[in-house]
Parts: structure tokens; sequence; C-alpha cells
């Protein structure tokens, strides 16, 4: 079987690691990566303990495709609860480590305590001990610490996961990065990270991964690659990312722009993947060098980018080296630290999001609460004299430059950025500036023009996401509500599951949840097809819904911000139109097996084996 049947129990306050076998029920039950961590963190710790205190979990998960032959089984998941949100968080990222984890022999890292001093974490096939960052690694930024590691373990292979200076100081929105660029990116799973005191995961594997029926998956590889590698969105991805999103949103009236307050951005021509493709005057080159991939992946959505070396934000601040380079912006960092700011320079952009890459914070998270910052300057709650004179207006590429390596280190208008947009809202007493859920800033969808994606928003487990729910389709299809509830639900439960498995959600669509199936039950064996998948995602869903309502949250918590819901859209699909959650939540809580206050019933608890 493909799962490796082992997870590691790191206790850094005794700094003590520990191997044990994997749960094998609750894998027939949860089957990996999101599900089955999401299981251990549930039955493990209070969930309303302080997402911050030693008593919180953070786990490295793997799913059982994870290190396969599958194509995009790259993926791995941080599942804790989140600093940001208060609820449960499970974020995803792609890259090499989540392959060399399981190459390693692990299934899991359960991250428990916290460590006196600062520590990291090596583990080389199934040796794992604890060694000292202080002095080594502590203080520096992801792009170091990767370089160091390698160096001090004279390996250039070795992958490796950590946090930068935002997750040292508690950026409410501090992600895991891995590879340079890839990121468990959403709900603060970085801040849990500092808040233990380690510094970074380095592993170096060669047991590699064994299926239950070999022959049996060889096929199911080879017949899902068939349907995957000639498909539209397969050749779509590798050409030009996700970024021509920017021009569908924009044209369809549903870009979230200068938070919120607008819909469409007059100046998308100058950040889109047109303007990512087009020579610059200063150099002839363009700001899209490439596009690459994670391990395993036949599409190679990810984009690399350099930066115009004459540009103010790296000559004028000596930022070396950014003139090589990184991982460029995809379709949710571009619209963050372009339209929602009002900003229209992509090699400012580019820049900010170098630096979210290197020092760790999530990009979505932080456009989102400059934006609200921006606002409350705007209206003069945020002044002059807190800002250190910089001018904090909607459009201004120098204020993105600026307060995104502020809020990394945490310095003057910095700390309050790292607040997150809401705290940041509440400490000025405008709450209403937060475009967010649970607390989780909105990604790059307005859900005025797009009915179903804001009930996935409101309904979200981990707060505002544009990927546990797919309700694309229909809602580019028109503005209403009709069938939104049922396709949320669905896709949910679908997502979940695929989350589960170690693959990509970006294969959704050529494959549909039987390509899954067909993988899973010759990998893993136990009698794996599509029903059984989508029950598995239910469950799950459900599951991280019973902790989020142990934690304190309620049906109060599934809502949108006072904008969506009653100040209309300005032009667009949706012109004069809000989100019309109270139509579409009573028709979900009924498909869900819900009680009207968002509670599973005992029927449902049952019916789900939970």
């Amino acid at each position: 079987m493909s799962w490796q049947g082992k997870i590691l129990r790191v206790d850094l306050t005794h700094r003590r690691c520990t191997a044990e076998p994997l749960n094998m029920d609750w894998a027939a039950r949860y089957l990996g990566q999101r599900g089955l961590a999401s299981k251990y963190l549930a039955e493990e710790i209070d969930p309303r303990v302080d997402p911050l205190a030693p008593g919180n979990k953070l786990i490295f998960a793997t799913g059982p495709l994870t290190g396969t032959m599958s194509a995009t089984g790259g993926r791995w998941s941080a599942v804790t609860k989140g600093a940001l949100t208060n609820a449960i968080a499970c974020s995803n990222s792609g890259g090499q480590f989540g392959a060399e984890l399981k190459f390693a022999g692990w299934d899991f890292v359960i991250v428990e305590g916290r460590a006196e001093a600062p520590v990291y974490l090596w583990l080389e096939d199934d040796k794992a001990e604890l060694l000292d960052a202080e002095g080594f690694i502590w203080g520096r930024s992801v792009w170091d610490t990767e370089r160091l590691i390698r160096e001090r373990h004279r390996d250039p292979l070795i992958r490796i996961a950590s946090i930068g200076r935002a997750g040292e100081i508690g950026v409410r929105y501090a992600c895991i990065v891995n590879d340079l660029d890839r990121a468990a990116g959403r709900s603060g799973v970085g801040a849990v990270m500092g808040s233990k005191n380690l510094k970074a995961v380095a592993v170096r594997g060669t047991t590699g991964v064994k299926a239950h029926d070999p022959a049996g998956f060889l096929a199911a590889v080879a017949a899902t690659r068939g349907k995957l590698d000639p498909s539209p969105t397969r050749r779509r991805l590798a050409a030009n990312g996700t970024m021509p999103m920017m021009d569908v949103t924009n044209a369809y009236g549903s870009l979230p722009t200068r938070n919120c307050q607008d819909v469409q951005f007059e100046h998308t021509d100058q950040v889109n993947a047109a303007r990512m493709r087009k020579p610059r005057e200063t150099d002839g080159k363009a700001n899209l060098v490439r596009n690459k991939a994670c391990f395993g992946c036949t599409i190679g959505c990810g984009r690399v980018a350099r930066m115009d070396p004459t540009h103010f934000a790296v000559a004028g601040r000596g930022r070396e080296r950014y003139r090589k380079a990184g991982g460029g912006l995809e379709y949710e960092s571009g619209f963050a630290l372009a339209a929602m700011v009002g900003v229209d320079d992509i090699e400012a952009a580019t820049f900010a999001n170098f630096v979210c890459n290197e020092h760790g914070m999530d990009p979505i998270s932080f456009g989102g609460t400059l934006s609200a910052a921006m606002e409350l300057f705007e209206a003069g709650l945020i002044t002059p004299e807190q800002t250190d004179g910089l001018d904090l207006r909607f459009g201004s590429a120098e204020a993105l430059v600026k307060t995104v390596e502020l809020a990394a280190t945490g310095e003057g208008i910095g700390a309050d950025l790292g607040l997150g947009s809401k705290r940041l809202g509440e400490k000025y007493g405008r709450p209403d500036v937060s475009m967010s859920v649970k607390g989780q800033e909105f990604p790059g969808y307005d859900p005025r023009a797009m009915q179903g994606m804001g009930l996935a928003y409101a309904t979200s487990n981990r707060g505002a996401c544009h990927l546990r729910a797919s309700p694309y389709t229909a809602d580019f299809a028109s503005v209403d509500t009709d069938g939104r509830a049922q396709v949320v639900k669905e896709t949910q439960d679908e997502n979940a599951a695929i989350d589960s498995t170690g693959l990509c959600a970006f294969t959704h669509g050529p494959w549909d949840i039987a390509d899954y199936a067909l993988q899973v039950d010759a990998a893993c064996g136990g009698g794996w097809d599509a029903a059984r998948l989508v029950a598995t995602g239910e469950r799950i869903h459900n599951l991280e819904r019973r902790f989020n309502l142990a934690a304190g949250l309620t049906r109060a918590d599934d809502t949108l911000p006072d904008r969506i819901l009653k100040v209309a859209a300005k032009s667009g699909a949706g012109k004069g139109r809000v989100n019309d959650l109270h139509v579409m939540l009573p028709e979900y809580y009924r498909l869900r097996g819900w009680d009207e206050n968002g509670v599973p019933t005992n029927e449902t608890i049952q019916r789900l084996d939970l």
C-alpha cells in the first residue's frame, strides 16, 4: 500500500522524536493529508486552545498518492488550528518537499509543545533529530535558511519547509514556504510554527513508495495521464498559469478592486498575463521567464519571473537578490498585490510577491490587509504620523513595496499590518473594512457577481477560500442563486477528498472523481470507488465543521462582510446586485443535514460514522 504506515511525533518541549504506527482504521475513513491529519488534530487538541499556545499542534501531512507516479503527486498539507482564523486550518502546498518526506518513510510529522530555544528538525530517512537554529538560521529569511541548511548538511537534494521573519514574529498570516516559493500559504500556519520555536523541517529520503497493486497502479496512472496531458486545461495552465483569470474576472465584474469598493480594475492591462510577457523598454526582457512544475506534475502552472533591474523597488532599496529570477505572480497574488490595492505597476507587485516568498507571508492576506489599511488611511483613521510620512492611498506602488517589508519585520505600521484585516479593522473601530470570512481575507472573486462563491466563502471551514468549493462554471454562467447550494455542497465534498489524496486540485476537470478513486484503489487497496471517495470527503467536511463548533464558532460566522451583503456592485454582470447569502444558506444547511443553526444532526453524525 502507498501509505508508509508510520508517523513521527516531535515533542519540542522535551526535544524528543518518536516513531509510531499510522492509525490505519482512521486512514480507511479519512484517507490522508487533509482528512486524516484533521482527524488526528481533532482527537489530540482542545478545539478552544489558543493557536499560538504550546497546546496547539502542527501536522505536516502527506497523502497516500504523494511521492507516487500519479500526475501531480507532490502535494502536502500543514494542518493546525489557524493563527489567523481561530478555526481548523489545512494549508496545501506543492513543490518537492512533500514527496521527499514520503520518501523518508513518513506519512505525517506531528509537532507538539514549544522548544525552549529555536530549533529545526532534521530527517534523514528514519533518523530524526532536533538541532539548534539560534545563531544559525533563526532570524534569517526562507531563502537564506534553505541555502544554509543544504550547506551545513552538504547535500543539495535536501528539501526544506521553513518560516521566514514573518513566522518568527507572529504575523497572523505567516505561511510555511518550501522549495523557495511554494507555500502552505493560508490561515497563519507559519505563525503557529514560529510560536513553537521551530524554524524548519529539512528532509532527505531514499525509501521510496510502494503501491498495493503495482501493475494496476501503472495502468491507472497511464489511463488518467491519457486524459490529463492532452486536455485544454493542462495546455492553458502550462502556457499562461493562472494569471489569465485576471482578465476573466475583470470582464465579468468579479475582480476585487480597492478593497472591494469596486469590482473592475481599469488598469488590468498593466498587471495581467499579457503584460508579464511584454518586453520592457528598459532591457527588452519580459517579466515572465518561464513556467515550472512541482514534483510529478505534467501541468507546470508555476511562473518564474525576473524584475526590471532598473526599477526603484530593486535598485533604490539595494535588493540585489531580487535581480535574480524567482517565483512569479499567479492570479491570487497578482490580484491581491495589484487590483485589490489599486496598484498598476507589475514590477512593484512582483517585488512584493518576492518579499512574501522570502519572508513567508501569504500575499492574499497581505494584499487584503494593506487594502483595508489604505481605506482607513483615506478615511483619516490611520495618519501620516503613523506611517512615518508614507502616503498609504490606493494606487501607491511606493506604499506597496515599503509596507510589505515592514509587515514582514513588524516595524512601524507593519506591526498593525501583521494583525490581518479583521484585527486591524477592529483596532481602528472599523470592522467593516475587513473583506474576510472567519478572519481570512478574500481570494480574487467578488461574491456579488459570483453568488455561489459567496456561499463557498461563508461556509468554508478555514475561512474565505476559492479552493474548498468549485462553483465557477455556474457562477460565470449567470448571476443568480439557482442550484448554487447544491453545487457548493457537492464540490466541497469532492475537493475535501481530492485534498486528502496527495494530488493537485488542478487535475479536477480533466479528471472526474472516478479517476482519483481508480488511482487510490490501486495504490492503497481496500475497495475505493467514486462513491466511497465522495462519502469520505463529506465526512471530512463535517469533521472540520464539528471542530469549529467546538472551538466556539457559530452560524454567525457563516457570513460575508456587510459591503458584500448590503452595498451593490457598481458595474459588471452583477451591477446593482448584492450577495443573496440569506437565500442560499438555509438550503445549504438542509442539504448538509445540519439544523437551522448549522449543527450536524445526530442522523448525519451516525450516517457519516463520525
